[in-house]
C-alpha cells in the first residue's frame, strides 16, 4: 500500500531575499518571548484539560498550536459548559483537519467578540511567517476574556491589558450653544482679534 506524505507548508516557498527578507526580519522582531510565556500560562491555566507545555521557542509554540487542538481547547474554555462553539477537537497528522480545527477557532473567536482586523490568517499560524499577530491576537482574547467578568477566566488578570470602556458623553442644546459655533467660517480665512 503507499505510504502517507509527510506534511508539508501550505505553499512551497523558498527563502526570501532583498526587501522580502528585511520584511519578514521585521515580523520575527516583533515576536516576544515574554508574551509567549505569559500566553503559555494562561493557555495552560485555562484549559481544562492537560494541553501539554511547549519548549521555549517561538518554532516550539507554533508547533504546539499549529494543530488547533490547544486553541479550541482554549475558546471552549472561555464558554459555559454545553455551549462551546467548537464541538470536536481532536489531535490529528492530516494537514487540512489541522487548518480546519485552526478555522474553527478563529471563527469562535470572533464571534466571541475579537475585532476581525485583531484575528490571524491560518497560515500566520500554520506556517510560522507571523507568529507576532498569533501572539496579539491570543493577548486580545485573555483582555477580552479578563473584560467580560463572567468568570469563566482563569488565571492572572493582570497578565492583559485592560480593555476601555466606552464613556458616550451627552450634552443638551443648551450645553452645546455654550460651547460656541464654527459655522460660515473660511477655512483659509485668518482670524481677527480685535
Amino acid at each position: 500500500s503507499p505510504q502517507p506524505l509527510p506534511p508539508i507548508g501550505m505553499a512551497n516557498r523558498g527563502p526570501a531575499y532583498g526587501l522580502s527578507r528585511e520584511v519578514q526580519q521585521k515580523i520575527e522582531k516583533q515576536h516576544d518571548t515574554d508574551l509567549e510565556q505569559i500566553l503559555i500560562q494562561w493557555i495552560t491555566t485555562q484549559c481544562p484539560k492537560d494541553v501539554g507545555r511547549p519548549q521555549p521557542g517561538r518554532e516550539n509554540f507554533q508547533n504546539w498550536l499549529k494543530d488547533g487542538t490547544v486553541l479550541c481547547e482554549l475558546i471552549n474554555a472561555l464558554y459555559p459548559e454545553g455551549q462551546a462553539p467548537v464541538k470536536k477537537a481532536q489531535a490529528s497528522t492530516m494537514a487540512f483537519k489541522q487548518v480546519e480545527q485552526v478555522s474553527q477557532f478563529l471563527q469562535a473567536a470572533e464571534r466571541y467578540g475579537i475585532h476581525s482586523t485583531d484575528i490571524f490568517q491560518t497560515v500566520d499560524l500554520w506556517e510560522g511567517e507571523n507568529m507576532a499577530c498569533v501572539q496579539r491576537m491570543l493577548m486580545n482574547l485573555g483582555g477580552l476574556a479578563v473584560a467580560r467578568g463572567d468568570g469563566l477566566f482563569s488565571g492572572e488578570p493582570n497578565w492583559f491589558p485592560k480593555k476601555s470602556k466606552e464613556n458616550p458623553q451627552n450634552f443638551s442644546d443648551n450645553q452645546l450653544s455654550q460651547m460656541g459655533t464654527n459655522r460660515v467660517t473660511g477655512y483659509g480665512m485668518p482670524r481677527r482679534i480685535l
